[in-house]
């Protein structure tokens, strides 16, 4: 078994499909030689859920700037999907190598220091397009200083049997003394995607809790960038990409919605089970914490079945 430490780990979707053995959409994801022995992130609640799903022996709840490489145990590959929110393409004028976006040199710091056979790192597409391409050239080259050669793809869930058109920037990076190269999984579902309905069973539900007030939905009508049903989602097709805000009243945002009736103009947000559908966690992943908790760790989270496919290359390229 290849040992993984885990950083930024979150509720635990991208260690979810390293480790593989579980089932979604009546499809087999199978176990996959890796073992965790090193879980960190800042979130309570979050790694609540990591202890709940997981059988970690080391999980810590810190700032990532207050480890010391030698708290790290040694390990074969090191995972993270660092703070991508200074990345994000939705405020491109925003600093981005503010506190939150230099935490990448901790996972550098870290790769550097226990010298993995192979890192992986995930975050959103921004990440690849903002500054002309001088922010991924610039991490690119940290790695590679640290004795790695790294090469990224910019991967859409969907295209790997995820509800969902989710995009993000995947970096692996191979330490220099491996001669096999690490080979990006094939696109599985590009022609013919996992609808929605996969993990919304359901348009109409009785908890009326879930469902947006007429209020919203005034308030939506009369915004000045009006998206009447711009967000509302079509069942046949993958999702638009969750967020960590699904528990918000107000639909004057860039979160897909339900339109449940048209006549009535009754709107739903997804329930915390359909977001994790969403996401692709099975049914059997379980949650800490109150529903908001939940909405937070699944918009956060790295797609386990897309984080699967990537994994299954690493270790065809170990084994």
């Amino acid at each position: 078994m290849f040992k993984v430490v885990s950083l930024f780990s979150g509720c635990g979707g991208a260690d979810y499909g390293m480790v593989g053995g579980f089932t979604f959409n009546n499809k087999k994801y199978k176990k996959l030689p890796f073992k965790l022995v090193y879980a960190l992130d800042i979130d309570k609640k979050a790694l609540e859920t990591h202890k709940l799903n997981f059988k970690c022996p080391n999980v810590v709840r810190d700032d990532v700037r207050n480890i010391k490489e030698g708290e790290i145990p040694d390990c074969d590959v090191v995972v993270g999907g660092f703070p991508c929110q200074s990345f994000s393409t939705v405020n491109p004028t925003k600093d981005p190598f503010d506190d939150r976006a230099s935490l990448y040199r901790e996972m550098v710091r870290v790769v550097k220091s226990k010298q993995p056979k192979v890192f992986i790192a995930e975050n959103v597409k921004g990440f690849m397009t903002l500054h002309r391409g001088k922010i991924i050239a610039q991490v690119k080259k940290e790695f590679e200083e640290a004795g790695y050669t790294v090469k990224f793809s910019l991967m859409n869930a969907s295209h790997y049997g995820v509800p969902q058109k989710r995009e993000r920037v995947i970096m692996a990076g191979v330490r220099d003394d491996i001669s096999k190269p690490f080979q990006f999984p094939t696109v599985t579902t590009a022609d013919n995607p996992v609808p929605l309905s996969v993990a919304v069973q359901e348009l109409a539900i009785e908890d009326k809790k879930y469902y947006f007030s007429e209020r919203a939905v005034r308030g939506m009508k009369n915004a000045k960038n009006n998206m009447k049903r711009g967000l509302a989602q079509n069942l046949d097709e993958p999702c638009l990409t969750i967020t960590s805000h699904l528990a918000k009243v107000s639909l004057n945002s860039r979160d897909p919605v339900l339109l449940v009736d048209t006549d009535r103009e009754l709107y739903r947000r997804f329930t915390p089970r359909e977001a994790a559908r969403i996401q692709s966690f099975p049914d059997t992943f379980q949650f800490a914490g109150s529903e908001s908790d939940a909405y937070r760790q699944i918009g956060n989270a790295i797609a386990p079945v897309m984080f699967w496919h990537v994994a299954k290359g690493v270790s065809d390229m170990l084994l």
